[in-house]
């Protein structure tokens, strides 16, 4: 059986990671509390098979985003976007960067599941070798899907923002 305090204090220096996974996820308040609840609850039971290979974050990371795409799935609601930078390499200008980060916004909005966690992690800052550890795929497979996503982001957010 896995020490509580441990947990808890794991929990609550990464709680930050399972805050923004649910705001990519859950549209209100009370949706976001549901799911962080239910992320708990899983990383809970889930502690046990923390080995320790990966760092927990990591760990973390997985066991959340796994737990919001079944409760996303099982309660068949529309996500969220996620408050956070904008890619590191779209703004051309930095003119109107609110703009900007809006249109990035709406055209995250537009994308799948999947790549919206995909596009979340790497504004995170990990590897596409962590990513691709948290998501069950490749380094590789995670490097094109990013280089996919972001010209798709591009474009998608050309639709509400001009750049000059």
């Amino acid at each position: 059986m896995p020490e509580a305090s441990t947990f808890i204090n794991l929990l609550n220096t990464h709680q930050n990671i399972i805050h923004k996974v649910c705001n990519l996820y859950m549209n209100d308040v009370a949706e976001r509390e549901d799911l962080f609840q239910e992320v708990t609850l899983q990383a809970w039971h889930a502690f046990d098979s923390f080995r320790g290979e990966a760092k927990f974050s990591t760990w973390l990371y997985r066991v959340a985003l796994n737990t919001a795409i079944s409760f996303y799935r099982k309660e068949k609601r529309q996500p969220q976007v996620f408050s956070t930078e904008i890619l590191p390499d779209f703004v051309e200008e930095k003119s109107d960067i609110e703009e900007q980060m809006q249109a990035m916004y709406k055209a995250i909005a537009t994308l799948s599941k999947i790549d919206k966690a995909l596009v979340m992690l790497y504004l995170e800052d990990y590897s596409y070798d962590e990513i691709g550890q948290m998501l069950g795929i490749s380094a590789n497979n995670v490097a094109v899907k990013m280089n996919r996503l972001k010209v798709k982001l591009k474009e998608e957010s050309k639709k509400h923002y001009q750049f000059t």
